[in-house]
């Protein structure tokens, strides 16, 4: 099993077994592997996986990122919330509720609309730039395009799955191929609490709301 490896920082980074917690090695093909331990034994690492360990050739690693962290977002009204009247638009537009447009946009940036992650992702609502450029944004840190786009996305994505948020929320997170792969949420630590702080947040608003039951029916 060969993997990349090139940048020679990398190799006093890893030089010491990783504390126990989840980290991504990415790979000179574009995949991510999610591990939750590793090191490095010479022109190999030695990873910890689900399902075991793994030897990968050093030299097939081009970056290790730690796993993002996702909490539910406090609570707040709508008409108080930054950005909360392009949210409130963008969801009539397309039909989507707009707590679950609100809870997406707190998990994806906490409302900071220059963020870039890591992934290259940008804007409120974080959008590749080949997702924007395919739902034609202009401007991907315009809070009133990335919103709209993504609120679209985000619908196409419901409609894609019939509905079902976890399924949406995951292949927003990780894309429509990784949950196809796996044929349900996708067992990436980082996607599953990714799903799991958006749903907890989304409940809670509806919750708050006295409508409980409209967190299962997100769109329209």
């Amino acid at each position: 099993m060969r993997l990349k490896a090139s940048i020679a920082a990398l190799f006093a980074l890893a030089s010491l077994p990783a504390p126990a917690q989840a980290d991504y090695l990415v790979l000179r093909s574009g995949a991510r592997v999610n591990v939750s331990s590793y090191e490095l034994l010479g022109e190999k690492y030695r990873v910890q996986m689900d399902g075991g360990w793994a030897e990968i050739a050093a030299c097939e690693v081009v970056a290790i990122e730690p796993q993002e962290i996702f909490v539910a977002a406090p609570k707040m009204p709508l008409a108080q919330a930054p950005y909360g009247e392009l949210i409130r638009k963008a969801s009539e537009k397309y039909g989507v509720d707009a707590d679950l447009v609100y809870s997406v946009v707190a998990a994806e940036s906490n409302f900071n609309a220059r963020a870039v992650s890591r992934r290259h992702a940008k804007g409120l609502m974080q959008l590749l730039p080949e997702t924007a450029k395919r739902l034609g944004v202009k401007d991907i840190f315009d809070p009133e395009q990335n919103v709209e786009a993504g609120t679209r996305y985000l619908r196409d994505l419901l409609k894609l799955y019939q509905g079902d948020l976890a399924l949406a929320l995951a292949a927003y997170n990780a894309g429509p191929a990784a949950v196809e792969r796996y044929g349900n949420v996708p067992p990436f630590n980082e996607t599953v609490a990714y799903v799991s702080a958006i749903r907890k947040t989304y409940a809670q608003r509806k919750s708050a709301a006295g409508t409980p039951g409209k967190s299962s029916t997100p769109v329209r």
